[in-house]
């Protein structure tokens, strides 16, 4: 872990010397520079006192840097195709078991001719166009606004049926 930075950086943010943060939790100024340069390790009871100080979530300390808010702005999202019908798919953000994404389908195109099936679970949401969806004998059209859900291990498949590009929210959520 790399508290000691991450104190740091949120002390700096705030405009805060160690002196300043030492006065409010009694700590030694040699063992904050210590701490903040990953020297030494504190107690939780030190780290809820320094939070305090900070006026940050002691959990918000404990986090690695992987699993705190993580941004992607428009401009710099992956673009990818998928499919033999090369589908645009921009992916928004993630977590280790969460993805999130825009699927553009062109009038006539699918996800593929045969449903397919992997693993995880989908939530779908369409912000335009007209699409059928299927899952095992399960079928339906849904339009702009609907959404619809389901476990990706049983075969499934969506196509544009409009004249127009549909565009669609996915959402994927994994396991592993």
């Amino acid at each position: 872990m790399d508290i000691g930075s991450t104190i740091r950086a949120i002390r700096k943010r705030k405009n805060m010397t160690i002196a300043q943060i030492c006065e409010e939790t009694g700590l030694s100024q040699g063992f904050m520079s210590q701490l903040e340069t990953n020297k030494t390790s504190p107690s939780i009871s030190t780290l809820e006192s320094i939070a305090n100080t900070l006026n940050v979530p002691l959990a918000y300390l404990l986090l690695k840097n992987e699993d705190r808010m993580q941004i992607v702005r428009k401009e710099n999202r992956m673009i990818t195709s998928s499919g033999s019908d090369k589908l645009k798919v921009e992916h928004l953000s993630s977590t280790k078991k969460v993805k999130m994404m825009i699927v553009e389908l062109p009038p006539g195109s699918s996800t593929g001719q045969d449903p397919h099936a992997h693993e995880g679970e989908e939530v779908h949401v369409v912000i335009k166009g007209k699409i059928f969806a299927k899952q095992g004998e399960d079928e339906a059209e849904f339009t702009e606004g609907d959404s619809f859900s389901w476990n990706a291990c049983t075969p499934h498949m969506v196509k544009n049926i409009g004249d127009e590009t549909a565009t669609i929210l996915i959402t994927v959520y994994t396991e592993s």
